[in-house]
């Protein structure tokens, strides 16, 4: 009897059992459920995916293919400003011709604003830079001061749009050593400084320090100096053959002009030249000579010492022919940082550690070079630091500084301000 029982009642907990389960499944799909309908309609993260973060950082990396929406007002100087200069060739192709690019790609480009009412800047195009040799071969730029002061002058008295806001929405190109201190030796600039009618606007200049410096108390974009950009269409690169090691040709000084206690590249070339001129790895060269870039596309590493100024051409033009820039200018701030990464394609050398050059050349030679030269050898970082005739090829210099330019736009336009838009951090008082 007790069997019989314990038989007919098998069947009864196997039914309460697959009813439980029934329960149990129906509530876990539920939970499921619910936890997925949940999650899809939450913001999407990119804290968990590092395919997101990579796709993420290389559109905000990449911004030279968003639009431009700043308009510059280009002002129409007599030719005593600037075209008048261009009787010497030289003046629109030497290493500061920048001045003279900038403004033939801003007359080219669509940023162009030809109604005034539409600018959010205005550039005033003045060449100061050219025909500045003295007769005994130095520097001289005492005309520059004189010369953009009169050109302030002429356009204060016959538009409105200076002494509205006191030159604040308008841009000077500085491309000299110092840039807007208008002089080549260092403490001669510092202490005559930027031209007090300067300092409210905005200055495009080639010269940069990561410190404080008195030539940099104004406003004002890092650029690079000026190559012609015929360079960049030598064959590739990464094609040629590299049999030179390091690479300089240049004023090297060996006995430095004393001028009042100045000596020139604060001594650094001469050092390079005492060391190493002896060496057979170091190809030094003091003459010129017009074919010299061949000598750069044949070099691995190119040496960048300072001169008068801390930059130099030789850092755009190393760049152009694939040779690893050597950078000996201590504190040097380099033009575009946010398109060309300059940690990963060049060296930079304390002025102290001349004398261990070589030591670290080959090392780098050792270990990373092939990695420096593949980074070096990308064409959007060549185009980055060239100026392009006529107007503005997208990712060129001329338009990386227009970039720059935008990011202040709403600081700076009067325009803007007019219509009602902030403008952000504005110690300025217009008129």
């Amino acid at each position: 009897m007790k069997q019989l029982l314990s038989r007919r009642s098998s069947p009864d907990k196997l039914q309460q059992c697959h009813q439980f389960l029934k329960k149990y499944y129906r509530c876990l799909l539920w939970i499921s459920l619910s936890i997925y309908l949940f999650l899809s309609t939450s913001p999407p993260s990119f804290h968990h995916s590092p395919l997101s973060r990579r796709t993420l950082s290389q559109t905000l990396a990449s911004p030279s293919s968003l639009p431009l929406s700043l308009k510059i007002y280009v002002y129409d100087l007599p030719p005593e400003f600037n075209a008048a200069w261009l009787s010497n060739p030289r003046c629109a192709s030497h290493l500061f011709a920048a001045e003279v690019a900038i403004h033939h790609a801003l007359l080219h480009s669509s940023v162009r604003a030809v109604n005034h009412l539409d600018a959010d800047y205005f550039f005033v195009p003045v060449y100061v830079s050219c025909n500045f040799s003295t007769i005994n071969g130095f520097p001289s730029l005492r005309h520059a001061r004189p010369l953009l002061s009169s050109a302030v002058d002429l356009i204060s008295a016959n538009f409105p749009f200076w002494n509205r806001s006191n030159g604040f929405d308008h841009i000077f190109v500085a491309s000299h050593d110092y840039g807007a201190c208008f002089h080549a030796m260092e403490d001669v600039a510092i202490a005559e400084g930027i031209p007090t009618f300067m300092k409210n606007s905005i200055l495009l200049q080639t010269f940069g320090m990561m410190s404080p410096h008195a030539c940099q108390e104004a406003e004002h974009v890092v650029i690079p100096p000026y190559i012609s950009p015929e360079t960049d269409r030598r064959p590739p690169p990464e094609t040629a053959r590299r049999d030179i090691f390091a690479f300089f040709r240049g004023k090297m000084e060996i006995h430095p002009k004393n001028i009042s206690g100045r000596f020139y590249s604060r001594k650094v070339r001469t050092e390079i030249w005492n060391k190493y001129s002896g060496n057979r790895r170091f190809y030094l060269r003091r003459h010129r000579y017009d074919g010299y870039q061949s000598e750069i596309a044949r070099s691995v590493f190119c040496l960048c010492p300072l001169g008068w100024a801390p930059w130099s051409p030789r850092l755009v033009e190393s760049v152009a022919l694939g040779c690893v820039p050597v950078i000996i200018a201590d504190g040097i701030r380099l033009p575009f940082p946010e398109a060309v990464p300059w940690p990963e394609i060049s060296l930079s050398v304390a002025e102290r550690d001349v004398a261990g050059l070589e030591h670290l050349l080959d090392r780098v030679a050792a270990t990373n070079l092939s990695a420096i030269q593949r980074r070096l050898w990308n064409p959007a970082i060549r185009r980055a630091l060239l100026f392009h005739r006529p107007g503005v090829i997208e990712g060129d210099a001329s338009w990386n500084i227009l970039r720059a330019l935008e990011t202040k736009v709403h600081r700076r336009s009067w325009r803007r301000r007019r219509s009602g838009q902030p403008l952000p951090n504005s110690s300025v008082r217009w008129a």
